[in-house]
């Protein structure tokens, strides 16, 4: 409902009063990462595409996401809220599994490649992109994930 009370400012600012406000009503958007602890180290990119790929893709009720990420680029406080998932959700997830240090190091890698797949595929829709099977994207994807999460 917030997503399409969104697309109308009019209606958008009548129920929330502004975009801000808006924000604030989507429910906390919950990222469902597994407990990568339990992962061994070399299915770990592995697990975190396919991850993100089920996340996308598996619940097209779930329109905050692409809400926020498509947001997140022209308004401050949808940053902070993307700022927020990232720090409370997949930052601790990764120290977890890769320990504090190297996650601090590697975590924005990770997510910059898995955002700019959500950018491309779920709001550009690039043609090359959207044309890809989910083994294609995993193919390609893994490896190199899988190079940023080894320590040097």
């Amino acid at each position: 409902m917030a997503y399409s009370r969104w697309h109308d400012g009019g209606r958008r600012d009548h129920y929330f009063g502004n975009k801000e406000q808006l924000f604030d009503a989507v429910p906390a958007i919950d990222l469902r990462l597994p407990d990568l602890t339990a992962i061994p180290a070399g299915e770990l990119a592995r697990t975190l595409v396919r991850h993100f790929l089920e996340r996308w893709e598996g619940d097209p009720a779930d329109d905050a996401l692409l809400v926020l990420l498509r947001s997140a680029v022209t308004n401050e406080h949808a940053a902070a809220r993307t700022h927020e998932i990232f720090a409370v959700q997949v930052a601790p997830a990764l120290a977890a599994a890769l320990g504090p240090e190297l996650a601090a190091r590697r975590a924005g890698l990770v997510s910059a490649q898995l955002l700019g797949l959500g950018v491309t595929r779920y709001l550009l829709r690039l043609p090359a992109v959207t044309a890809l099977t989910r083994d294609e994207i995993e193919d390609g994807l893994i490896p190199a994930i899988k190079a940023i999460l080894e320590p040097t």
